[in-house]
């Protein structure tokens, strides 16, 4: 049992440490800036008070990377508390107000008194490195979505055929996007000009998208005001989205290479459905440690794919998705499991079989999924590569 528990509320520039002894008395309470020789001065003064201290704080990352690596250098057990369960707890404590002071008292007072709290480690380079481009990764992706949603919508207002018939997702209609815009202009190309145009550079069903293209092109000949102006927005955003994809690929050519680095890559990819970026999210959010979970329930549970009961009084067995999980996580889980059902016999036969229960797609793609995180828990444990059941009986 410790002897004193420092709670910190994680700021950009600055935190705020609260230390509590065994009966919850507050014996230091300090805010300090996010600076390197500053909290070294908190963490000698802290250990002053007592060398048994257990840390606590609501941010595992970022902003509190410096923080929580510091104590992990200086061999400090820290504990996780995530912030919604601070902000949570808070309401049971005397004041209406908020203040860091009183949330770092909170996170102190919850480090000393639970027992289920998430202990952060030291981590592993390549884990950290593919942490990052796996969120440098989504950013792009968020924002290469962004800029299509923001180009339908310009496209719509000038040209809604051309809109209509363009899957704005693929590669080929944003370069098409990117040289012409307008009826006018698509008419002056003609429809074999295009579709040279389009092959040049090197894209795939160039006569079909031509077509396409001048089949709307032929439907309008009428201006919007405000064309011209729209046509450049609609190329300049067609531009960025082209800009954006190399970025992309470029990452995830990246993300690959790393990932393959990890000692469990070819475990985790052998599982259907999980490939390269799959793998490398899976491994940013768990670092591939099993240890940090009490089971593979626990691990279901955080990826949002275990359903959890909200019973009352007479009502039971009224099963629900949870509010709280990992999206990153849920995002390995569900998403390979949708990938599976088309790649791999028995998943395919899994989701068929809950769909002939009565069961939802969405329902049975988590069915399937909350089954695959079983499966990926027994493989990384046994350190064991996927082999299907069909596969094993031909072998036999």
């Amino acid at each position: 049992m410790a002897l004193i528990w420092a709670g910190t509320d994680i700021g950009k520039t600055h935190h705020h440490c609260v230390v509590l002894d065994g009966d919850g008395r507050r014996l230091l309470s300090r805010r300090v800036v996010n600076d390197e020789s500053d909290l070294l001065a908190l963490l000698a003064d802290v250990l002053a008070l007592s060398e048994d201290v257990v840390w606590a704080v609501d941010v595992a990352d970022g902003m509190a990377a410096l923080w929580t690596n510091i104590l992990l250098n200086h061999g400090q057990q820290v504990f996780y508390i995530p912030g919604l369960t601070v902000n949570r707890a808070s309401a049971g404590y005397r004041g209406m107000g908020k203040t860091d002071a009183k949330d770092a008292t909170v996170i102190a007072d919850q480090a000393r008194m639970r027992r289920d709290l998430t202990v952060l480690q030291p981590e592993d380079e390549l884990i950290a490195e593919l942490r990052i481009l796996t969120g440098r990764r989504a950013d792009l992706a968020a924002d290469r979505t962004r800029r299509i949603n923001r180009l339908r919508g310009q496209l719509n207002g000038i040209f809604p055929a051309l809109e209509r018939s363009l899957e704005l997702v693929n590669h080929g209609p944003i370069i098409l996007l990117s040289g012409y815009q307008t009826p006018a202009a698509l008419r002056r190309m003609g429809r074999r000009r295009l579709e040279t145009w389009l092959r040049n550079r090197k894209v795939r069903g160039a006569g079909a998208l031509a077509e396409a293209a001048m089949t709307a092109a032929e439907g309008q000949h009428t201006a919007v005001p405000g064309e011209r102006t729209a046509a450049q927005v609609v190329q300049a955003l067609a531009k960025e989205v082209i800009a954006l994809n190399e970025q992309i690929t470029e990452i995830d050519k990246l993300i690959a290479s790393r990932f393959r680095d990890h000692e469990l890559a070819e475990v985790i990819a052998s599982l259907p459905g999980i490939g390269p970026l799959l793998g490398a999210e899976f491994l940013a959010a768990t670092a591939g440690d099993l240890r940090i979970f009490r089971g593979p329930d626990h691990l279901a549970s955080l990826a949002g794919v275990a359903p959890v009961p909200r019973d009352s009084g007479k009502v039971s067995g009224n099963l629900h998705r949870p509010r709280r999980y990992h999206r990153g996580l849920q995002r390995v889980f569900y998403t390979s499991a949708l990938m599976s059902i088309r790649y791999c016999d028995e998943s395919r036969r899994f989701y068929e079989r809950k769909r002939a229960e009565g069961k939802r797609h969405i329902q049975a793609v988590l069915a399937l999924a909350r089954r695959r995180v079983n499966v990926l828990w027994a493989l990384i444990r046994d350190r064991r590569c996927y082999q299907s059941q069909l596969s094993v009986t031909a072998a036999a």
